[in-house]
């Protein structure tokens, strides 16, 4: 069999990917034209760093997005498409949202029944409800089957399963001063309990003696791959490369926090009723 599955032009995703990513460079832009931004006292302009962060991110969603690896996750392999949910989730969604600056955002947000929405589904307890929710939803097998058969679907829930990863790193990356991330401390916890929902569909699959979903049992074999060892490789991407990274994710916050404490210097009012504090933090 060949090494790859035959090339197929997803023109479809270059179109949808190429417009977000032109608006985006169009409206910055326009932005710096008008002097909004060397008027704004909190100087919420659009930095280097920022185009880079949102061109990755976009990026990274055309990988996941197109051929090759499309292809290999529909028609071939389970395990890529655990590496396409791994790159939306936990690499995209934090670049993107890293990425887009404060008056972007502001702009997208300002019908206030949208900004409602937005500050509800971000307050950590509900965001970490929302992104585990859906993260199991979408590795149900029913569904898995269900979206293996419809483009619409199969479309409908890599745009949830984006959407959710975005609630979900709001409260660690938001740019945005009205709705803020939370302290580093708080975002430590948030972190860590975010890593936990993700081995139970990673058990099933690691320790799974029969195939889970059955469509991929019929796909035709890639690599030498069997159905098993595919089952294997994304229950192990789930855990142990969804884990390293979250946790990546959280030793860095860790270090800032130390390095801030260092630099600043320690102070024992701050953390007067800190549980308390911490415990507010996490429902707003």
């Amino acid at each position: 069999m060949d090494p790859l599955p035959p090339f197929h032009m997803h023109l479809d995703v270059f179109l949808l990917l190429g417009s977000v990513l032109a608006f985006y460079l169009v409206a910055i832009r326009a932005h710096g034209r008008s002097g909004a931004a060397a008027r704004d006292p909190a100087g919420e302009g659009t930095t280097r760093r920022k185009v880079v962060l949102f061109s990755a991110g976009m990026f990274v969603l055309l990988v996941g997005s197109t051929w090759p690896l499309h292809d290999l996750a529909e028609d071939y392999l389970y395990s890529m498409h655990m590496l396409q949910h791994f790159l939306f989730t936990l690499v995209a969604a934090p670049l993107l949202l890293a990425g887009t600056p404060a008056w972007m955002l502001r702009t997208l947000l300002k019908p206030a029944p949208l900004m409602g929405a937005v500050r509800f589904v971000t307050r950590p307890l509900i965001a970490i409800a929302v992104y585990n929710a859906v993260l199991l939803f979408t590795h149900w097998p029913a569904i898995v089957e269900a979206s293996v058969g419809s483009e619409l679907l199969h479309f409908s829930l890599h745009v949830l399963v984006l959407g959710s990863a975005l609630v979900m790193w709001w409260p660690v990356v938001s740019p945005l001063p009205e709705l803020p991330p939370l302290p580093r401390p708080a975002q430590m916890i948030y972190l860590f309990i975010n890593s936990l929902a993700p081995t139970i569909p990673a058990s099933f699959l690691t320790f799974g003696r029969e195939p889970l979903y059955e469509v991929y049992a019929t796909f035709p074999r890639i690599w030498g791959i069997d159905v098993l060892n595919d089952q294997l490789i994304a229950g192990l991407l789930m855990k142990i490369g969804g884990g390293l990274l979250m946790w990546g994710v959280l030793a860095a916050v860790f270090f800032a926090w130390f390095a801030q404490e260092q630099r600043e210097g320690w102070d024992a009012l701050q953390w007067r009723n800190f549980e308390s504090r911490m415990r507010i933090e996490m429902r707003r």
